[in-house]
């Protein structure tokens, strides 16, 4: 029986909640939800449609707000209702406060959006849906918005006021229902019902929450199942943490302090300061923690899809590595198949001739043995005929030898060597030689190609060219005729052979050295120069006027610095004398610095960007970088020297050494 009767009422209040508030057009769904929500059993659809029927099919209505980004809403009855989240500002979780609407369309509290984007520095974008904007829009109050959410206020406070006269066709007490013949019996209600109205739909500022503090701090009414506060401050006795000063609830939050303080202590201690309802704030600041977390989950998103991009890249380039390697193989093996047989060839030609000389040789020495043969059987008849004592028998034979027999001359017969041989082994020379020139540029141009493509994808952040890199070409005006310069002016190397070039001032005679075409008169400059394996070079600066003939002494007093090595290891910068200096490891790229105010040279380790030697000194005139590959040394020294670009570290590390 007791479960029929509050059945009953629930559907009653429900009835009476949705006849009073069908002409309030925004509030009607919030306060018939709230009065379902307050009791504890839910009343079931159905029932609720049935009995709102009517009602919604007359004050159906559908309602577009302005165009300011806020989306059509529709009202209607008793099918759908809107929901207090749809009034709720995203940032605050309050109900809006002067709503505003972003391009996107999402609408938030003017005062919510404005410190937002405030604390965002230079970016600017939807806190929703995080849609970024090149700048800063221009927002303006949604007056349409601002009124359905002011209606939400309204309502809280003309419940909590005397009751006032209504429609004639409504009832003047909402929460009645109607007798036969036009009378009204009351329904009671609980009495924490219209303060939780209040306090879940109206927006209160610490001003307010202190007006009010006498009244909130009285003994609230008696609820049967919850104990509400008008303004959501309780006084002494709620549950929660207590002020110990005053022994009240600490619900407000100084944010001049950053303390959570009780009504009292914002009366007092906090005078003047901001204050406002500790949960709010609280809700503020989660909000601002969730939109963290979705930013810092999105730098993670963006980091994960780096990583796999990464290995990605990797997977590529070792495929590619491992095609190219296959390739490479298999390209050297058809190589040395067609060395091979080509030596095969070259063997069986060799041969032949070796065999032919063999035929021939044969054939003269049985000729000869055969000649051989014929004149000592004529030297034996004539030691017969000299021991004769036949007279006769003498004269008879006499004549017969009596002169040498004619026989062939070999005087002009000579077994001389083929001379397509040496040809052949000449031939032979001079392709290996070429052979092994190609495959030397075909490493230095795979390994000059390798540090490059190495340090564009693995340059940190913190490393760039140095704003004083220099561009550096070789000049090929005062380039020794034995040098040879590659089509773009980078790379240098000594040939065995004098190049037919014209004998110029500028032109070295006899030093194999060539000067750069850029040259300097002022600041700081820096370049980098590719030395790999090679066992003697000589790197630095020289002055215009030094003297590019005959024989040259390299030292500072005559314009010269620089650095040399040679026989592998032997490192010296060429002083008087010169100055040894021990480097360790040795560097395969060397970085060549110069401040001409400071008169100042130094030579870098580019790979472990390690100072090896700074020279000082006093420069006044035009300075040219200087290259030496030196001479090839029968083929051991014959790597070119490569003008690498200046992928280097902030031009700080280059002078704070």
């Amino acid at each position: 029986m007791k479960n029929l009767v509050l059945k009953s009422l629930k559907l009653k209040i429900c009835t009476c909640l949705t006849g009073w508030i069908s002409s309030q057009v925004c509030t009607l769904n919030n306060l018939t939800v709230f009065a379902c929500w307050y009791a504890d059993t839910p009343v079931s659809r159905r029932e609720l449609r049935q009995k709102t029927k009517n009602i919604g099919e007359k004050k159906r209505t559908s309602k577009r707000l302005d165009s300011k980004g806020v989306s059509m809403f529709t009202m209607s009855f008793p099918g759908e209702f809107l929901s207090e989240e749809q009034f709720t500002c995203s940032i605050c979780l309050d109900v809006f406060t002067n709503p505003v609407s972003t391009p996107c369309g999402h609408s938030f509290c003017s005062s919510c959006i404005t410190s937002y984007w405030e604390g965002q520095g230079k970016s600017c974008f939807c806190p929703l849906c995080k849609e970024s904007f090149r700048k800063r829009p221009e927002l303006h109050i949604n007056h349409t918005l601002k009124e359905i959410t002011e209606q939400f206020k309204r309502m809280a406070e003309t419940t909590m006021s005397a009751p006032r006269s209504a429609p004639a066709d409504l009832p003047s007490n909402p929460f009645s229902t109607a007798k036969p013949g036009g009378q009204h019996r009351p329904v009671a209600l609980p009495s924490g019902l219209l303060p939780e109205m209040k306090s879940r739909f109206q927006r209160t500022s610490s001003s307010e929450l202190l007006a009010s503090h006498d009244a909130s701090s009285l003994p609230p009414a008696k609820t049967p199942k919850r104990n509400f506060s008008v303004h959501g401050v309780s006084g002494a006795g709620s549950n929660g943490p207590q002020c110990p000063r005053h022994g009240y609830s600490l619900e407000l939050f100084c944010k001049s302090d950053q303390t959570s303080i009780c009504t009292l202590c914002a009366e007092r201690e906090h005078y003047g300061h901001s204050v406002m309802e500790a949960k709010r704030e609280m809700n503020i600041k989660k909000s601002q923690l969730r939109i963290l977390e979705v930013e810092l989950q999105g730098l993670i998103t963006v980091r994960e899809k780096k990583i796999e991009e990464i290995q990605t890249s990797l997977a590529e380039i070792q495929v590619n590595a491992e095609r190219e390697k296959a390739g490479t193989v298999s390209m050297f093996a058809e190589l040395m198949k067609a060395v091979e047989k080509s030596q095969a060839e070259l063997l069986e030609v060799v041969e032949m001739g070796q065999r032919a000389a063999e035929l021939r040789s044969q054939a003269f020495i049985r000729e000869l043995q055969t000649e051989i043969s014929e004149l000592k059987q004529r030297c034996s008849n004539l030691n017969q005929l000299t021991q004769s004592q036949d007279h006769l028998t003498f004269f008879k034979t006499y004549p017969a030898y009596s002169s040498l027999p004619v026989t062939k001359s070999w005087a002009e017969v000579a077994l001389t060597p083929d001379p397509t041989a040496g040809a052949v082994l000449r031939n032979v020379a001079q392709m290996v030689e070429e052979v092994q020139e190609r495959l030397r540029r075909l490493s230095a141009i795979c390994l000059y190609t390798s540090m490059e493509n190495s340090q564009e994808l693995h340059q940190q952040k913190v490393w760039r060219a140095p704003e004083f890199a220099m561009d550096v070409t070789l000049d090929r005006d005062s380039a020794h005729p034995r040098l040879i310069i590659s089509e773009d002016g980078k790379q240098v190397r000594c040939s065995d052979r004098y190049q037919m070039v014209p004998d110029t001032l500028e032109r070295f005679d006899r030093v194999v050295c060539v000067l750069g075409r850029q040259g300097i008169i002022s600041g700081c400059h820096y370049w980098e120069v590719l030395v790999g394996e090679k066992t003697d070079w000589d790197l630095g600066i020289a002055s215009r006027s030094i003297n590019r003939k005959g024989k040259i002494a390299a030292n500072p007093a005559n314009g010269f610095w620089f650095l040399s090595l040679r026989d592998k290891n032997e490192f010296v910068f060429r002083t008087e004398p010169s100055t040894p200096i021990n480097i360790t490891p040795k560097p395969q790229s060397v970085g060549v610095y110069v401040d001409y105010e400071k008169g100042q040279l130094s030579f870098y380790n580019a790979e472990t960007k390690s100072l090896i030697f700074t020279f000082i000194d006093t420069f006044t005139e035009t300075l040219y970088p200087f290259f030496s590959p030196c001479t090839n040394k029968s083929g051991k020294n014959e790597a070119p020297l490569i003008i690498c670009p200046a992928y280097s570290a902030d031009p700080s590390w280059l002078t704070e050494k």
